[in-house]
């Protein structure tokens, strides 16, 4: 199987309109018997993979270092599927290093994403539909990113019904660089608590470790999980999950989206109290850093949270200053990190 920077050279261009049975069927055209407890399986399971090309042809999004557009994407699993999937099932399959791309930020920064071959995107994809199907029903309740029937503004209710029931301090927690800095081995043994088949554990750490290509180099990913993918929201909230049900034990008030994180308080002091333990457990036990110059514990109405910032009493919602910009920017960002956008 050739997935080098020519493939898309020799692609049908009809490829588009194959029919997705005809795509993901065995060499007989019949649907293939596979265990149902293997999760491995599940990912190449037909259904699976049928939804998983769907998805990634909705998605739409720039090609990765090997040049294939999504239209090819089809055309090219047709000739090749039976291979891919041998390579998948024996343990041979090796994820080919993402594309480095640069987003502009409305500061005039950048963020820096990564964007997979469209036939990682279509791997991951159908990888993270098993993985979520498993983790969704032990996720905690008041965890709203990338998650079916829950989005940003029911964190933000969230937030402010906690407000209005007296808790008038928040504990506003930025986690530095945190799609950049996960830590693969505390990932991975999360991972395991839920998945003991070694298989898809071992293909989740090579997408992990595929590397990233920098100006025609390739660098090593040593940390950080897929942004650019579809593997990388369900795998951080693999990650944060542990951080939720932490502050469940602790008895916390909270709302998390991904990465951004309010923890409701009834006092200053019983913020910085808060802020402090949790800092250090997010250090200690996820190896994550919590960004000291944009965390603070405060009034909200002094805070912004997904874009809003919350009266002291909880009583109105305002949209805060300079905040519209920054929110698309941020939905956009979120959803390259599952479309594989440039």
């Amino acid at each position: 199987m050739e997935r080098d920077g020519n493939a898309s050279d020799h692609l049908p261009r009809q490829a588009a309109g194959i029919p997705q049975d005809e795509l993901v069927a065995g060499p007989s055209g019949q649907p293939e018997s596979i265990h149902p407890q293997a999760l491995l399986a599940q990912v190449l399971e037909r259904a699976n993979l049928q939804r998983a090309l769907k998805q990634v042809r909705q998605n739409k999004g720039a090609p990765g270092i090997d040049g294939m557009s999504v239209d090819e994407l089809p055309g090219y699993l047709r000739h090749h599927w039976p291979e891919i999937r041998a390579q998948l099932e024996t343990g041979r399959y090796r994820p080919q290093p993402v594309r480095r791309v640069e987003i502009p930020k409305p500061d005039g920064k950048s963020r820096l994403l990564g964007i997979p071959t469209v036939l990682d995107r279509f791997i991951q994809q159908a990888i993270a539909q098993v993985i979520s199907a498993q983790w969704e029903p032990h996720f905690h309740c008041h965890s709203y990113g990338f998650r079916p029937e829950r989005s940003a503004h029911q964190a933000v209710r969230e937030v402010q019904g906690t407000i209005r029931a007296g808790y008038g301090w928040v504990v506003d927690m930025d986690l530095q660089a945190f799609f950049d800095r996960v830590n693969h081995d505390r990932l991975m043994a999360r991972l395991k608590s839920r998945c003991l088949d070694t298989g898809l554990l071992r293909l989740v750490n090579r997408f992990l470790k595929a590397g990233v290509s920098v100006g025609g180099h390739i660098e090593p990913t040593t940390m950080g999980v897929p942004q650019g993918g579809p593997l990388s929201p369900v795998l951080a909230n693999v990650v944060l999950d542990e951080l939720d049900w932490e502050l469940d034990r602790r008895g916390h008030r909270f709302a998390r989206y991904a990465d951004d994180c309010n923890i409701l308080v009834r006092s200053k002091r019983a913020g910085e109290r808060v802020m402090g333990s949790v800092t250090r457990y997010v250090s200690d036990t996820l190896r994550l850093t919590v960004n000291p110059l944009k965390s603070a514990v405060d009034r909200p109405k002094n805070r912004k949270f997904l874009g809003f910032t919350v009266s002291r009493n909880g009583a109105r919602l305002k949209v805060a200053d300079k905040a519209i910009a920054k929110l698309k920017d941020r939905v956009r960002e979120l959803t390259r990190r599952t479309r594989g956008n440039n």
